[in-house]
């Protein structure tokens, strides 16, 4: 197969989590919670000059050999477009090609329908993607150059980045909520558990013991997701389009259609406010410079 050119990057959420008081609140400025409160997480200036934490994941994605971004917003995002458009519908941001996808929220609704809508508007906007194989992951969390990599060049139609939980950087309780991946002997995806119960955690141990977990990032072969997108059902409790419920349901369809990607290493994220002075400090000794 043929490497994948286009990244989705899912940006239109609420921030509802991030808008929450700090529970620590240690380090944090006026200025880091006056954005926390008003930004999308993944503009919050936690980099070199203020800059966004996307321009880290960009500079990663560029890495990668990614050439064209999709970059899905809210209805209110005119933020993104001053940081990396040059028009409303997009532009070139140190050579990637950047279009906006604005994942509009339902008349009866208040917050968008979920990251499986987010994914079918970008479709619905952008046809290619309902053909092409494409990555997708979110706009809070740093994935790596190698992460990233191993999503484009995968040989599998559909595959996702199994991270070894032991090599989180996170506190135990927070890492406890991740969800779990279940994988066969051959590494292929079987099941993915939100929010495990204790007494359901080592059945979810792969050969080699370990638990493996999700953080969001995916490839798909968009012919096969987009029914799967289209038709993802509203989750009873929170009440939104997920996509492990998308890729769930692909999966039942099509068993053996997607890898997990084995990988051990932690994964900056912007949840809360409390994880603003962590990502600074990260991104102040793994990236000095961007060298774009």
């Amino acid at each position: 197969m043929d490497a994948i050119s286009s990244l989705v990057i899912l940006a239109g959420g609420a921030s509802s989590r991030m808008k929450k008081q700090a529970s620590k609140g240690e380090g944090l400025s006026q200025e880091d919670i006056k954005q926390a409160n008003e930004r999308s997480k993944g503009l919050i200036g936690v980099g070199q000059e203020g800059r966004p934490l996307l321009d880290y994941l960009l500079y990663n994605a560029k890495l990668a050999g990614y050439a064209k971004i999709y970059m899905v917003i809210g209805e209110n995002g005119q933020l993104f477009k001053e940081f990396y458009g040059g028009t409303d519908s997009g532009g070139s941001f140190h050579g990637l090609q950047i279009r906006f996808v604005v994942q509009h929220i339902p008349k009866d609704r208040i917050k968008p329908l979920g990251t499986a809508d987010a994914l079918y508007q970008a479709t619905q906007q952008y046809p290619e993607l309902k053909s092409e194989r494409y990555t997708v992951c979110n706009s809070d969390n740093l994935y790596s150059e190698k992460a990233l990599r191993a999503l484009r060049e995968t040989g599998s139609p559909n595959a996702l980045i199994a991270y070894d939980r032991e090599a989180m950087e996170f506190s135990e309780e927070r890492i406890s909520g991740f969800a779990l991946l279940k994988l066969d002997d051959l590494g292929y995806v079987r099941d993915i558990l939100e929010k495990p119960r204790p007494e359901q955690v080592d059945s979810y141990r792969d050969k080699s013991g370990k638990l493996r977990v999700s953080m969001n990032a995916f490839t798909f072969d968009g012919a096969t997701m987009q029914p799967f997108l289209q038709d993802c059902p509203i989750h009873p409790e929170r009440g939104e389009k997920e996509l492990p419920t998308a890729f769930l349901n692909m999966l039942r369809n099509y068993p053996g259609s997607a890898v997990g990607i084995p990988l051990s290493e932690h994964v900056p994220d912007l949840t809360a406010k409390d994880d603003i002075v962590n990502v600074k400090i990260y991104l102040k000794e793994h990236y000095p410079d961007l060298t774009w």
